[in-house]
């Protein structure tokens, strides 16, 4: 039983705003006593979904992390400045990014075939990391003509074996 005063309904969703642990720990009791008409499932449901996204985003960042050192590695080798000749690290970075995704792939297996859908979005995050590294770099991002939509296949994304690339650098 809970130990507190129960608050009312609007007092929970209030507290989801003020204390998120305390809000956390009241619903979760009520659950358990099978109080349901007292949980705050619009807020309780809002998590459960975002739980549900969190990992995929992951995902979504490692996969933005390929496409843009995928694209910086095709068209922007000429510009590498550094210790780093032609942007090695870039494939470090794009093999590093597909471990990534391989071990969240084991842990949640079906994100493997959710990933694939999220091109689009991943990609956005490659454009805006690409603009800022050229900015970096000194270079007007307006210049460069870099795709709306992405240049690259989900498989490519994820097999293409730029190692091989290095020959002749």
């Amino acid at each position: 039983m809970m130990s507190q005063k129960t608050p009312s309904k609007e007092e929970l969703k209030e507290l989801y705003d003020k204390d998120f642990p305390l809000w956390v720990e009241i619903n979760l009791e009520l659950l358990k006593e099978k109080a349901y008409h007292l949980v705050d499932w619009e807020n309780l449901l809002e998590e459960i979904e975002d739980m549900g996204l969190r990992h995929l985003e992951s995902c979504i960042s490692y996969l933005a992390v390929i496409l843009e050192h995928l694209y910086k590695w095709d068209n922007f080798r000429h510009l590498t400045y550094g210790k780093e000749k032609g942007g090695m690290g870039w494939i470090r970075s794009v093999n590093n990014a597909r471990r990534d995704i391989l071990t969240m792939f084991e842990i949640y297996p079906s994100l493997k075939t959710k990933l694939p859908k999220e091109m689009d979005k991943a990609w956005k995050f490659a454009v805006r990391n690409i603009e800022k590294w050229l900015e970096d770099q000194g270079q007007d991002p307006e210049k460069y003509s870099i795709p709306k939509e992405c240049p690259y296949t989900y498989q490519e994304a994820m097999t293409r074996d730029l190692k091989k690339e290095t020959k002749g650098i």
